[in-house]
This record gives structure tokens, C-alpha cells and sequence, in this order.
């Protein structure tokens, strides 16, 4: 009975709710913060979430992640974060399912509008953004009550 109630109430966390219990995405969760999305992020959804670690914010060039926490860059840091962001709830196995079901690569469409490609190298998922980066998927389907979360290694960016 009490396994049963601690699995509904971490169901019931929302996607904000989960990134901000992970010690390893502080600058996401205070990026998600200056821009505004906190709300966004916390509302029905579903969402999946490619969420980059801090380290990942840290491979940007020097002072990139300041720039982006102004206020004056707001803007420009949403479409960034709404570019790591794809409508509906695909977990690992759907993602999976998508690439091989367009012979090794599928295109996503993120809620900034952009779009991210799935495709697998050496066993991992990775995601190649509008600009040739690569991010590859480090931990999947942290589930939330409004979405799912995949952990990637870099900041994808839109063009």
C-alpha cells in the first residue's frame, strides 16, 4: 500500500517539479526560471523534455549562460529552452520506435518552433540540432504527472 502511494505522488510531480530535485540541472531549472517557463512546463502538457546538465550549459563558450540569464535576453533564452521541449509524451521506447520507423532518423518538431533529429549512433540515442550540434541521450524516461524527461549532454540550438 505505501509503495503504491509514494509511485502516484512522484506521478503527480510535474516536469519543473522533477528538474528541480536533480542537483545536476540547476542551471536548466534557473534558465527555465529567468525565462518564464516555470509555469509552461507545469501546466497539462504532455511535454518531453531533452533536459542538458549543467556541465552540458558549461561547454557553451565563456559567459553564454550569463549573456542568456539577463533579462534583456529573455526572449532569446525561451526559444533556446522551448527548443529542448516536443509536444506529447514520447518515452524512450516511442522515440526508438520513430527512428527505426524512418529508417534510422526521425525529425521532431519542438515547441519553438524548430526541429531536432533523432537518429542512433554507437547504441545511444543522439540529437543533432539546426546548426550540426550533437547531443546524446545519457539517461531516459524520468517520468513526471505532465511529461517525461531525457537527460542529453549538450545544449542543442536552434538556428
Amino acid at each position: 500500500m505505501l509503495i503504491g502511494g509514494v509511485i502516484s505522488a512522484s506521478a503527480q510531480k510535474t516536469i519543473v517539479d522533477v528538474a528541480v530535485g536533480s542537483t545536476a540541472h540547476t542551471t536548466l531549472v534557473a534558465a527555465v526560471k529567468a525565462a518564464d517557463l516555470v509555469s509552461t512546463l507545469q501546466s497539462a502538457g504532455p511535454f518531453t523534455v531533452f533536459a542538458p546538465t549543467n556541465e552540458a550549459f558549461a561547454k557553451l563558450p565563456n559567459g553564454t549562460v550569463e549573456t542568456l540569464l539577463k533579462p534583456e535576453n529573455k526572449a532569446t533564452l525561451a526559444k533556446i529552452l522551448t527548443y529542448h521541449v516536443v509536444a506529447g509524451n514520447l518515452d524512450a521506447a516511442a522515440v526508438l520506435k520513430a527512428i527505426k520507423d524512418g529508417k534510422g532518423k526521425v525529425t521532431l518538431k519542438a515547441v519553438s518552433g524548430g526541429t531536432l533529429t533523432a537518429s542512433i549512433k554507437d547504441g545511444k540515442v543522439i540529437l543533432t540540432d539546426e546548426k550540426g550540434g550533437i547531443a546524446t541521450v545519457t539517461a531516459t524516461d524520468l517520468k513526471a504527472g505532465n511529461g517525461v524527461i531525457h537527460v542529453i549532454d549538450a545544449v542543442v540550438l536552434p538556428k
